[in-house]
């Protein structure tokens, strides 16, 4: 008799109550896999769509509330010229493709990023699709579009610097929670979970905020090859960890008693 495959040996040991809320996910090694297999870069990164395709569905069926997959950097506008055109014309064309099924999967999807620099093809792709989607209440898809975490943190600052100078702010009540209000993510936990494929060490000016305490889970797969089965492979190990948030561990506190 043929036992359980992957899948169904990882979803019975996850523990649904203890999911996170956020994941996070560098969408990283689309062009290393197309040149890997003699083909184009853009080609990879067409691949790669149906990777976040099934991350997607896999998401809401778990009752995931937050996945933040970062799209396009504010680096990626320094790679070709007809790599970015390609991008962004897959941009447009994964929107309209994908918007009658994130509707109706009640998915909101909120683009973060300096997305006023975006060419106009794209921002009115995303205008519809956060139109379509405004009201939904189920997964919350942030896609960082022209994203940098060092822009994020300008632009916090910026938006604080004119409160104080408009008098509706004092230096002194500027706090984490205050700069926090003012991200791309503002209203939303930090990610539980960072994800990155492709067998890099770095976060890449990703969310250089919010990954205070997250936990990293990394991969050699690359993007354009992760499915389903890595996805709850990543949450199964989340699952065994302990997060401390600064503190102490469960067995520190029972080894060294409460310090007095």
């Amino acid at each position: 008799m043929k036992g359980p495959g992957p899948e169904e040996a990882l979803l019975a040991q996850l523990d649904r109550s203890r999911l996170p809320r956020h994941v996070a996910i560098i969408m990283d090694g689309n062009g290393r896999w197309a040149q890997m297999r003699g083909l184009p870069r853009t080609y990879g990164h067409r691949a790669g769509v149906e990777s976040l395709r099934e991350v997607v569905r896999a998401c809401v069926e778990l009752g995931i509330k937050y996945l933040t997959v970062y799209a396009f950097s504010t680096e990626n506008w320094k790679r070709p010229r007809e790599e970015v055109n390609e991008l962004m014309d897959l941009l447009v064309e994964y929107l309209y493709k994908e918007i009658e099924e994130l509707a109706a999967n009640n998915v909101n999807l909120h683009p973060i990023g300096r997305l006023q620099d975006l060419p106009p093809h794209a921002r009115e792709a995303l205008e519809m699709a956060v139109s379509r989607t405004r009201h939904n209440t189920g997964l919350v898809l942030n896609l960082a579009l022209n994203y940098g975490g060092r822009s994020e943190l300008v632009d916090a600052v910026r938006a604080l610097a004119r409160l104080v100078k408009e008098g509706m702010l004092s230096p002194e009540e500027i706090d984490e929670s205050t700069v926090a209000a003012h991200l791309y993510t503002a209203g939303q936990p930090d990610p539980d979970l960072l994800i990155r494929p492709s067998g890099d060490f770095r976060i890449s000016n990703f969310l250089l905020w919010q990954l205070s305490y997250t936990e990293f889970w990394l991969t050699p797969v690359m993007w354009p090859d992760f499915r389903r089965v890595h996805l709850l492979q990543a949450l199964v190990d989340f699952q065994r960890r302990e997060r401390r948030f600064g503190g102490l561990s469960r067995g520190e506190v029972s080894c060294c008693g409460t310090g007095s």
